[in-house]
């Protein structure tokens, strides 16, 4: 059996599946930037106390204040690693 025969079948029995629903598309596009805004929010709020503190008192206000779309994933995420916000 060789690589060839493994990658062909593989190719048709994912050939067989439905297609992925639209919201997981989405999501799926959308992650890699979700992931960044996150970093670079939890970064500035370590360097930053004024920032985390502000995020702390009100989380989706400070959030709109520096321009981020506080979506319900970031606001979630957000909120796991600053449980006091």
């Amino acid at each position: 059996m060789t690589s060839a025969y493994y990658e062909e079948r593989i190719a048709r029995l994912l050939r067989l599946l439905r297609p992925a629903p639209v919201g997981w598309v989405r999501a799926a596009q959308e992650l890699p930037a979700a992931r960044r805004s996150i970093h670079e929010i939890v970064a500035r709020a370590e360097a930053d106390a004024a920032f985390q503190a502000s995020l702390v008192a009100d989380l989706e206000a400070a959030l709109a204040r520096e321009g981020y779309e506080p979506s319900r994933p970031l606001l979630e995420e957000l909120r796991k690693r600053y449980p006091e916000a």
